[in-house]
């Protein structure tokens, strides 16, 4: 018999630690609604103890199936008793490898099953891999509705996995506005950051160091950023935050180009929004997108901006309005945008119009409780309910 009388939402995830995705879901636990609400998060493979200590829920149980590489079936026996065991009113599924699981989570009963879909892998961008497509539409039916959070994911689940429209609601991302705010006069230098406040202009970029997130071609266009002969070029350095699996390659990468006293690797960070306000030009180039939190944060922090036109990064960005749109897998396009945004850093009325019009964009176009308040509605609606 059920003796707590919330809602009790489970979150699945192929793996809880860095990434836009993860933060959503951390958003969710720590925002929702505490009497009403309550979570079990669930990830396929592993969940980072570092992100984990991000929960400020208390209660909140968190459980890995241990997933090793290879197809879902397997797991589907340990899914399924979990599903029963755990009994949750929501199951919030989130991407392709979680999706994989709903057939379990609707033989199991789970009352409400709700997909979201923040975008797509690298080897798989634009979504256009016939076996993914085929598998999203094979799985599709077992979901009761679908979250998108750019319009293109929409269009694409609409269009390609041929989601009624009815069961897809857009969702944007959003952004902690008071967390992440524009640098204040006396503000202290983020401990560790090897660079000097008022000398240099720090470039940088947030985010696993994936293949999905280029930071190999960051590192050429910085790399020819320096062989520009201007104030800005020479002043510039290279911020780099995050780990993963190209830590090795992109280290060796600036060594051969001969970057190590102008590239720091910050690994983890646990402040990042006083990095942030260190930076002068943020940079995502990533190949593939949703909508991304990083990029969000961002221009609620009033920097410049340099972004890839994939996913919903233009949206973001106001169509260009608050920040530099350059083609993705373009290292020279890149690299001309990074000495048009240094260029305006050091123009004191082009600095001052670029942070209010990006902090503007951020904090009407993107609030955070906005956000909480849409999922707030969808995990409480009944099957294909509209929530606004």
């Amino acid at each position: 018999m059920k003796t707590d009388s919330r809602l009790h939402v489970m979150h699945l995830v192929y793996r809880f630690s860095s990434g836009g995705l993860e933060n959503v879901v951390t958003q969710l636990i720590n925002g929702l609604p505490r009497d009403r609400f309550r979570h079990t998060l669930v990830a396929l493979t592993e969940v980072d103890p570092v992100y984990r200590a991000r929960l400020e829920t208390p209660d909140v149980q968190c459980l890995a199936l241990k997933k090793q590489p290879g197809g879902p079936l397997p797991y589907w026996p340990q899914a399924f008793r979990l599903f029963r065991e755990q009994a949750p009113d929501v199951l919030h599924s989130c991407n392709l490898a979680a999706m994989d699981f709903l057939p379990m989570a609707a033989l199991a009963r789970v009352p409400r099953r709700i997909h979201a879909e923040h975008g797509w892998d690298v080897s798989d961008p634009g979504g256009s891999n016939l076996k993914n497509r085929r598998n999203r539409r094979l799985m599709a039916p077992f979901a009761q509705d679908f979250i998108a959070v750019s319009d293109q994911v929409r269009d694409y689940l609409s269009d390609i996995i041929r989601v009624p429209a009815a069961r897809i609601q857009l969702i944007t991302n959003g952004v902690d506005t008071e967390r992440f705010r524009p640098p204040q006069s006396g503000e202290a230098w983020p401990e560790g950051l090897p660079f000097r406040a008022g000398e240099h202009l720090l470039i940088g970029t947030v985010g696993r160091l994936d293949p999905v997130k280029d930071q190999a071609r960051l590192i050429e266009a910085f790399a020819q950023l320096q062989a520009m002969d201007d104030e800005a070029c020479r002043r510039a350095r290279l911020v780099l935050v995050g780990e993963g699996p190209l830590r090795q390659a992109l280290g060796e990468l600036v060594e051969q180009r001969g970057l190590q006293d102008r590239v720091f690797f910050a690994g983890q960070r646990q402040d990042v929004p006083a990095v942030l306000r260190a930076l002068d030009v943020f940079v995502l180039n990533s190949l593939t997108e949703g909508t991304s939190c990083a990029l969000q944060e961002a221009l609620a922090t009033g920097m410049g901006i340099v972004a890839s036109t994939v996913g919903g990064n233009a949206a973001v960005l106001g169509g260009g309005a608050a920040g530099h749109l350059v083609p993705p897998s373009d290292t020279m396009a890149l690299a001309q945008a990074l000495r048009q945004a240094l260029a305006q850093r050091l123009d004191p009325g082009a600095r001052q119009a670029q942070q209010e019009a990006a902090r503007s964009r951020a904090e009407s176009a993107y609030s955070l409780q906005a956000m909480l308040a849409r999922y707030e509605a969808l995990f409480a609606s009944r099957k294909g309910q509209v929530v606004r």
